[in-house]
């Protein structure tokens, strides 16, 4: 397991994680740290429970905006595939039509053929 230092709110912690995943953790305390220091620019030194708690909030609110957003484009998706399988059958089915069009048009122009020869 791997060791990594990270700093929220100028204190240091030291956070294990799985091997490979430091850059990942170092990355998410920075932006946990850029919410907290928004936070007290905003409202100042109010303790260092509650500016987590409401930087807890913050991210839980973007993450509910991002599962919506995700919910909507998997809905959007499926949309989109159903009407490209119903696009594909029509073309099938069309494509089915047309070729027996054809064939009963060959015969017919056979049959005169074989009628101008005869």
């Amino acid at each position: 397991m791997a060791q990594v230092s990270v700093t929220i709110d100028e204190k240091t912690y030291r956070m294990a994680c799985d091997e490979g995943q430091e850059e990942h953790l170092l990355g998410l305390a920075e932006q946990l740290d850029g919410y907290i220091r928004h936070l007290k620019g905003s409202f100042g030194e109010i303790g260092d429970h509650r500016l987590s708690v409401m930087a807890g909030i913050m991210v839980m609110d973007e993450l509910s905006d991002t599962k919506a957003r995700l919910d909507k484009l998997e809905k959007e998706i499926e949309t989109l595939r159903s009407e490209r399988d119903s696009a594909e059958k029509k073309a099938r089915d069309a494509g089915g039509a047309i070729a027996g069009d054809i064939t009963r048009l060959a015969e017919r122009v056979q049959t005169i053929a074989k009628k101008l020869d005869g």
